[in-house]
């Protein structure tokens, strides 16, 4: 266990039942595996249903008459184009077009919004907001829930099990299935999986009922990390950051080509203008040579042997079957099949680049 300093999980006394082994993060005590360890936690989820608690992670419901024009402030985002039950990746940016945090809103109602935030993040996330939210009449409420996420091929069969239907639920929606409850077809491992926030009681219900389920296993940070890396998911904090432009980061897809050029969110002239100029790095995906795995921090070398970038995520890949890595290299490099080299303890070892994702996305789209 960690110190007393961390903040606890609300379901800490089941996690510690089920054997998790946990460990800090984003100032947590999180489980960061269980006995089944972390290769089978992986391949389980890829093949079944991984069950995760995301409670670290916090969820705002911004509402009032002002908030499409709040969010469509604070994110490159068009908040009234979104449908009701629509969700989106979007980005909290600083003046210079930074990412301060990645973010998915959901549109619930006509001026009801439910932001999901990192927790690393929450609170200067809620502090940020906050702020911005002075200007327009709107409420910001931090939620107090527990936060689940099942994902794999049988998520929503297990889901449905338990007495939960999904089915008219597509990837990126999300609704309110109950009182309290709120349900997005999301998730961070590149599987169909469902993202839940609801109250502690009956999160607790819902996991009795879940793990009753042979296809659900619980699944701790360190697979959860193995899965987003193979999905080619950024981790705030390693692979996008302040420093981080969308541009440069390879997520220019998640702002609507209209609101980039016309929008006036935060940080808008500054993305515009980077985007002008073309990002002097770009984030690739990285698949070293051989059964050694690139960690972070790993500096990349272009073959002449110039300094040409650094390593942002690595590890082994379970299910691709060999090690992967994303981080950022010099422009010119960024083509997939372009032959570079990270150095491992002294040694160069060959990486090339390879395009995201290392395993294909299975989303529900339709």
């Amino acid at each position: 266990m960690t110190g007393d300093d961390s903040r606890h999980l609300p379901l800490e006394d089941i996690h510690a039942a089920a054997g998790a082994r946990f460990g800090a993060f984003a100032g947590w005590s999180m489980p960061l595996t269980y006995p089944a360890g972390v290769m089978k936690e992986h391949l389980h989820t890829r093949e079944h249903a991984g069950l995760f608690d995301i409670s670290h992670m916090k969820l705002f419901e911004v509402g009032g008459p002002g908030a499409i024009s709040l969010l469509s402030r604070a994110c490159p985002l068009d908040a009234g184009a979104l449908e009701t039950s629509q969700s989106k990746l979007t980005f909290f940016l600083n003046e210079a077009g930074g990412i301060l945090d990645d973010l998915i809103v959901t549109r619930l109602g006509d001026d009801r919004f439910m932001v999901v935030a990192n927790a690393g993040n929450a609170i200067a996330d809620e502090k940020h907001l906050r702020a911005l939210a002075a200007d327009f009449d709107v409420k910001v409420e931090p939620l107090d829930r527990v936060f689940l996420a099942i994902q794999g091929p049988e998520a929503w069969a297990a889901l449905s099990r338990a007495g939960i239907e999904t089915g008219s639920l597509l990837f990126m929606h999300g609704a309110e299935p109950r009182k309290n409850w709120f349900m997005s077809r999301s998730g961070y491992t590149g599987e169909d999986g469902f993202e839940i926030g609801l109250p502690e009681a009956d999160a607790r219900d819902l996991v009795g009922k879940l793990l009753e389920d042979e296809r659900v296993l619980w699944i701790g940070l360190a697979a959860r990390d193995s899965l987003r890396l193979e999905a080619g998911l950024c981790l705030h904090g390693q692979d996008i950051t302040p420093e981080t432009d969308a541009a440069a980061a390879a997520l220019m897809w998640a702002i609507p080509r209209d609101v980039r050029a016309s929008g006036t969110f935060i940080g808008a002239d500054a993305l515009r203008a980077a985007v002008e100029r073309g990002p002097a790095q770009k984030r690739v995906g990285l698949k070293p040579e051989g059964r050694q795995p690139v960690r972070a921090g790993a500096a990349l070398f272009d073959a002449d042997g110039n300094p040409s970038g650094h390593v942002t995520s690595g590890g082994f890949g379970p299910s691709a079957g060999h090690p992967v890595a994303m981080g950022y290299v010099a422009a010119a490099l960024a083509k997939p099949g372009t032959r570079i080299f990270a150095e491992v303890r002294g040694a160069k070892i060959p990486v090339d680049i390879s395009s995201l994702p290392f395993t294909p996305h299975r989303y529900r789209k339709g």
